[in-house]
């Protein structure tokens, strides 16, 4: 039986599961892998602190997540297969409002990366 996101070993589960799924697939897994080569020892426990912020509303994580986007060849696809992954996983696993609103809170990231990604390509040129 499913339940809702409750916890920090919630967002834990959430958060593994969502980037084993990264590593898997053939579309994300080399941006990660071999272009920006994430150290994943370093990097998980960034986003557990990344999703408890905008889940509990913790102040749990500083920093410019956006920012190491930028150098990365990202495209739409890119943005769709993250947001599909993450979608889903979190179906998956749970369900209720706050699981609702962690999903749509996904969906804007996805959208405000890919907006600024474009809008800064497009002035550089």
């Amino acid at each position: 039986m499913k339940s809702d996101i409750k916890t920090h070993d919630d967002v834990v589960h959430l958060v593994d599961t969502f980037y084993e799924k990264v590593n898997k697939d053939p579309l994300l897994s080399p941006v990660f892998n071999q272009i920006a080569q994430v150290d994943w020892n370093h990097h998980l426990p960034k986003m557990y602190r990344f999703w408890q912020t905008l889940i509990f509303g913790e102040a749990l994580y500083k920093g410019n997540p956006f920012a190491a986007h930028i150098p990365l060849p990202l495209s739409d696809d890119h943005f769709s297969r993250w947001l599909d992954l993450f979608n889903e996983t979190l179906t998956e696993l749970f369900v209720g409002p706050v699981a609702d609103k962690t999903m749509e809170r996904a969906r804007s990231i996805a959208h405000i990366f890919k907006s600024k990604l474009q809008f800064i390509r497009h002035e550089i040129g």
